[in-house]
């Protein structure tokens, strides 16, 4: 099979298309030929500097497509049906072999480019939403990045569970986009006082809950937006810089900070039915998947170099 692959960890330029072996599907697993690739935040840090699992390796967490092969322990999946699959590496290629544990069923009126692009975003959203960040109706959210895809499924699910949504986006442009989503008020960062703005936005009360996927310089902001109880989920380190922040205004606030990867669970039934819930809601119409743009499997390390440049609005993808 073709597949982008690299041999050293880089800028996008280190990933090449090239001929590897098939991969080998595990007794609990299945093999899908892959129909599309959601380019997530963390392939872009993997290859940046990740371990790499294997040599070439083959980065990437999400792919949907259609199953060629199931293994011999499966009995809920069956050949030519259709699915969105998770795995820890691998998404970058025409065949993919994970675990049936992180395959969902696709419905027939889903787009299969839209169902690659649901299972780790959403299912993270929700989670540093109620799950870690306990989320009440009538509660004001602050998602940072709001225009990556974390945060317009964050921004969706905070505005359908009544809160009011506070968003911050590098641009005004891409904050324009963010209010056919659910968003109340958009921050640019670049040109705004962040922590300056949420308090005249809030009366100077701060907000309930804050959705970070940057870290970094950022999550102090983050912190300092906080109104009293106010509490912190953070999710990645998109800002690529060290996170040395002070959190001694948090006990005066009697605030709080959780760390939230969705991997560590991925396994649960918890999170296994949460995203098929979160899948079939999309399919209903009930949420959104803005796909910014694709390009062809070969065209990987420029699809890498556009998400860095931090002008996409949603996913990115790649189509073998």
């Amino acid at each position: 099979m073709k597949a982008a692959v690299y041999y050293e960890n880089g800028p996008p330029s280190v990933l090449k298309y090239e001929d590897v072996p098939d991969p080998v599907c595990l007794p609990q697993g299945i093999v899908i030929k892959v129909e599309a690739v959601s380019i997530e935040g963390g392939d872009t840090l993997n290859r940046a500097g990740g371990e790499l699992a294997t040599r070439p390796h083959i980065v990437g967490y999400q792919a949907a497509g259609t199953i060629v092969e199931v293994g011999a322990e499966v009995t809920n999946f069956k050949v030519g049906q259709r699915v969105t699959t998770v795995n820890m590496h691998g998404s970058h290629a025409e065949l993919r072999s994970v675990f049936a544990r992180t395959a969902w069923a696709v419905p027939d009126n889903l787009d299969i480019r839209q169902a690659a692009a649901i299972p780790v975003p959403f299912g993270t959203a929700d989670d540093c939403l109620f799950e870690f960040g306990h989320l009440k109706s009538g509660e004001t959210v602050l998602v940072q990045a709001g225009a990556g895809a974390v945060g317009l499924a964050a921004i969706q699910l905070a505005k359908r569970a009544g809160a009011t949504v506070i968003a911050t986006a590098s641009s005004d442009d891409r904050l324009a986009k963010l209010k056919a989503f659910g968003m109340d008020h958009g921050i640019n960062y670049r040109t705004q006082d962040l922590v300056a703005e949420v308090k005249r936005l809030t009366d100077n009360r701060g907000v309930n809950l804050v959705v970070d996927p940057v870290g970094g310089t950022t999550l102090q902001k983050s912190i300092l937006s906080l109104a009293y109880r106010g509490r912190i989920s953070l999710v990645g380190q998109a800002g690529r810089e060290p996170t040395k922040v002070d959190v001694s205004s948090m006990m005066g606030g009697n605030q709080s900070l959780s760390g939230v990867f969705l991997g560590a669970e991925i396994f649960t039934d918890r999170v296994h039915d949460n995203i098929q819930r979160l899948i079939d809601d999309v399919a209903k119409g009930e949420l959104k998947v803005l796909i910014d743009k694709t390009f062809p499997l070969k065209d990987a390390a420029a699809a890498h170099e556009y998400i860095e440049s931090r002008k996409a609005v949603g996913r990115v993808l790649l189509i073998p």
